[in-house]
């Protein structure tokens, strides 16, 4: 055994509280290394004459990537305590891990050797709202879904989809659109809304916030959004806000004093300022998001800011009633703050969903007092480098989601914020350059998939958008410029996610990845029926023949409602199967 690849650590992705009695334990080995694990465990105080008294129980592979197994065992420790070690096994080679490293043999008379999960406490459980487990989201960019009432059109506001989207222009959406076009979403079966930034502010995307505290007058008024609240509430869909925390905008009017009174200004501390005079070119001195001049960066370990900002978090669910907040370039504030965020929302309502946008390894921010879900650009690449560019083949994407899956604890992975593209990406449809057919495998991947997906607007009617601006058009309303058959796809897929717990459930195992067809099979469960899910990535159509152990006979198709009765099922070019078996 390769004892080099051996890894485990008692906390994070690899030792967690599932709930408030089960621990989730993971080991890392190297792929095809090991035949078999057994963890070795007890109570750190129970001891007899004989020593400490421990247990074994049989560890499982819960996926494998191209370096590595990852093995599993959920456990439940009578008095919420646990020191464990590992038995390897591969051939006739057996070794004992532990955290004092390997031994041939258990040292069962020193408790000090192995791992240790202190205790259980029930406030260390990571714990997000259940709804979230349930949702299907859909992204809106408010000044682009609909305009229901021109009278709130800002100056130049040009006709509706007329020209082109560029960094500047400007069409009217507002919430009366939205409230207008809420029967689209219930048919479609959203059951949460995404609305990027609706406060104040000087650009048509709102991330540089004015005022933090108001409505920006071309969307409509409080009172107006309290109505669209009411109006989403009232069809089951959940309301998510997008607050920008990391920055403001330049007219933001204590930046504003600061550019005016320069040292003298008592909002200078709110900022990250390097030098006066305050000079926004050709570079600006001072901190701001990436290097833009019009977005200074908001200083969230200085209390007056801090006590703003939370008061903002406050203030929308409380008088509101909002069901969560996004959290825009969450990774650049300081962990510090975010914990008092969710302290602060939190205790307005505990069920309020929170969001943060971080693209990369988020570990540091899912520990249970900061964020409830990132926005999952991982399982995003890996799903649109396969399906959508033909950049990878079926092997390395079962490899890439193995890695996403074990990258989090379960009860992270199952209110994941699951997205194909957003306002800051490249549309999905033009990703898939223009391919309808990948489109439609994507969602069922993406609806099948462990977390919470996200819908972008319009990309149920096969709007396409290169980079921003291009991915914000407006939305197409014409019944005959938009695409019923894509639309009636993925509203299908959504309710069979709704009637079917497996689709939702966090398991997936890869049956086969075929890298020569490039197919995937892969399973899903829901403890009584086995989900078969077969997608052929591929314009040749592929004959499948499904492994003995998976019988298929009288197998339901859940998208043709017929039953299929041999193992061997021929896929067309790009199309796919959605088998339900009965457990014998």
């Amino acid at each position: 055994m390769l004892k080099e690849a051996v890894y485990h650590r008692p906390k994070n992705n690899y030792a967690y509280a599932y709930n408030e009695t089960e621990l989730h334990i993971r080991l890392r080995t190297k792929r095809n290394d090991v035949d078999s694990v057994q963890l070795v465990y007890g109570d750190p105080y129970e001891h007899t004459e004989s020593g400490w008294v421990t247990k074994q129980t049989t560890m499982k592979i819960s996926g494998s990537d191209d370096l590595f197994d990852y093995w599993f065992v959920s456990v439940a420790p009578e008095f919420k305590r646990l020191r464990y070690g590992f038995i390897l096994t591969s051939g006739d080679e057996t070794i004992v891990y532990t955290e004092k490293g390997f031994y041939e043999e258990v040292p069962n008379n020193d408790t000090a050797y192995f791992f240790c999960f202190p205790f259980l406490n029930k406030i260390d459980v990571f714990q997000a709202p259940e709804w979230a487990k349930e949702t299907v989201w859909y992204q809106i960019f408010p000044e682009r879904f609909a305009n229901g009432n021109p009278d709130l059109n800002p100056p130049g506001t040009l006709a509706w989809g007329e020209e082109e989207p560029t960094p500047h222009n400007f069409f009217g959406g507002d919430f009366e659109g939205v409230i207008k076009h809420i029967d689209h979403l219930v048919e479609l079966g959203i059951s949460g809304i995404y609305f990027t930034p609706i406060f104040k502010a000087f650009s048509n995307h709102k991330y540089d916030t004015i005022d933090y505290m108001e409505i920006d007058p071309q969307f409509g008024d409080k009172e107006t959004f309290k109505r669209l609240v009411e109006v989403c509430h009232a069809n089951g869909i959940k309301v998510m806000l997008d607050a920008v925390f990391n920055h403001s905008g330049y007219f933001f009017p204590q930046f504003q004093d600061v550019l005016e009174k320069g040292e003298a200004s008592i909002y200078k501390d709110w900022f990250y300022l390097r030098e006066f005079p305050i000079v926004t070119e050709p570079k600006p001195n001072y901190d701001t998001f990436a290097f833009t001049q019009f977005m200074p960066k908001l200083n969230t370990e200085n209390q007056e800011v801090k006590d703003y900002l939370l008061e903002v978090g406050r203030y929308w669910v409380r008088e509101f009633d909002i069901d969560g907040w996004r959290l825009d370039v969450a990774n650049e504030v300081d962990h510090q703050f975010w914990r008092e965020f969710r302290l602060a929302v939190k205790g307005i309502r505990p069920d309020v969903y929170i969001l943060g946008e971080i693209w990369h390894d988020s570990m540091p921010w899912l520990q249970g007092d900061q964020f409830d879900a990132v926005m999952n650009y991982p399982f995003t690449t890996g799903a649109l480098n396969f399906i959508a560019k033909d950049q990878i083949k079926a092997k390395e994407f079962s490899n890439i989601i193995s890695n996403v899956q074990h990258s989090y604890p379960n009860n992270v992975n199952e209110v994941a914020f699951n997205l194909l593209d957003s306002h800051d990406t490249p549309r999905i449809l033009t990703q898939c350059g223009g391919n309808i057919d990948k489109l439609k495998l994507l969602y069922i991947f993406q609806l099948s998939f462990t977390g919470s997906p996200c819908i972008y607007y319009g990309d149920e009617v096969g709007m396409t958008g290169e980079q921003d601006p291009g991915c914000r058009k407006c939305m197409v309303w014409d019944t005959e410029k938009q695409n019923r058959d894509l639309f009636n796809h993925l509203k299908k897929l959504i309710s069979l996610r709704k009637e079917h717990q497996a689709f939702r459930n966090n398991d997936i195992t890869f049956i086969e990845t075929n890298d020569a067809t490039n197919h995937v099979i892969y399973s899903k469960t829901d403890g009584s029926s086995e989900y078969i899910f077969i997608l052929n990535n591929s314009v040749d159509s592929v004959n499948v023949v499904i492994p003995e152990s998976l019988s298929v006979s009288n197998a339901l198709d859940l998208w043709t409602n017929e039953t299929i009765e041999t193992d061997e099922i021929l896929i067309d070019g790009f199309g796919f199967k959605i088998l339900q078996l009965a457990r014998n």
